[in-house]
């Protein structure tokens, strides 16, 4: 992947020491943006997607910060803002699935964690993505983009119903925050992937299913990133409220 002489601005990213959340951090970077990584636990791995990023001729960082957390969440803007500038898009990615059972099996504490990781630290995310963009708080406009998963359409039966719920709930977040900002310099945009080549899921899911698309295959996730980059820049300018698919047909 080659990068651009464009400078779009500075982009952040939950969730973006691997998998889906890595790859959209070099496609920014690609795209010509200078690129915030937040990471949880994986700092070694938040390094190289920096370096990739840096290899493209863009300035990048890797944050440690866990966005259940309030406070880490505004730490976390702040240390991208203070260390490559204003902040235009946020791509909200953190999320977790559980392991694989029916609804009758799950109980309090993993519906906790799953709802806590995938809806309620995209809220926080948002809003704090909101307070510093949105003309009516000072600032001067971006995009939020929200990573749900095709599940959230689908249900995901005998599997990860919650998982699907959690991200339905993004789903409603798009569309609801979208209109509250559309007239504050905001967009908020949505991609809901499929079945994609990342370690979310169990061992032997994809070999199992990864040919059921109408495509045959899994997705990439680099496919998904370019998706997110198109979203995230002013080629979707017309754009608000809405979220693509990105999963082979599925």
């Amino acid at each position: 992947m080659t990068g651009t002489d464009e400078r779009r601005g500075v982009a952040l990213i939950t969730g973006g020491s691997r998998g889906i959340g890595a790859a959209a951090a070099v496609a920014l970077a690609a795209d010509g943006w200078d690129v915030g990584v937040n990471y949880r636990t994986r700092a070694d791995e938040a390094a190289r997607v920096v370096k990739a990023c840096a290899d493209l001729g863009r300035r990048a960082i890797a944050v440690q910060a866990d966005v259940l957390e309030a406070d880490q969440i505004e730490h976390l803007f702040d240390t991208v803002t203070a260390a490559l500038g204003p902040i235009g898009a946020v791509i909200n990615n953190a999320g977790i699935v559980s392991p694989s059972g029916r609804v009758a099996e799950y109980d309090a504490e993993r519906l906790d964690r799953v709802f806590r990781i995938n809806s309620i630290s995209a809220f926080l995310v948002a809003g704090a993505a909101v307070r510093r963009m949105s003309t009516g708080y000072g600032g001067t406009g971006g995009v939020i983009v929200n990573v749900s998963s095709r599940a959230a359409v689908l249900g995901s039966a005998g599997e990860y119903v919650d998982y699907a719920a959690s991200k339905a709930a993004v789903d409603a977040l798009t569309i609801g925050l979208a209109n509250e900002v559309a007239n504050e310099g905001v967009r908020v945009l949505g991609v809901r992937p499929g079945l994609i080549e990342t370690d979310i899921h169990e061992p032997g899911r994809l070999e199992r299913i990864g040919t059921t698309p109408p495509l045959a295959r899994p997705g990439k996730p680099e496919e998904v990133a370019e998706a997110i980059a198109f979203l995230a820049s002013d080629r979707s300018s017309y754009m608000t409220g809405t979220t693509l698919d990105v999963s082979g047909g599925r």
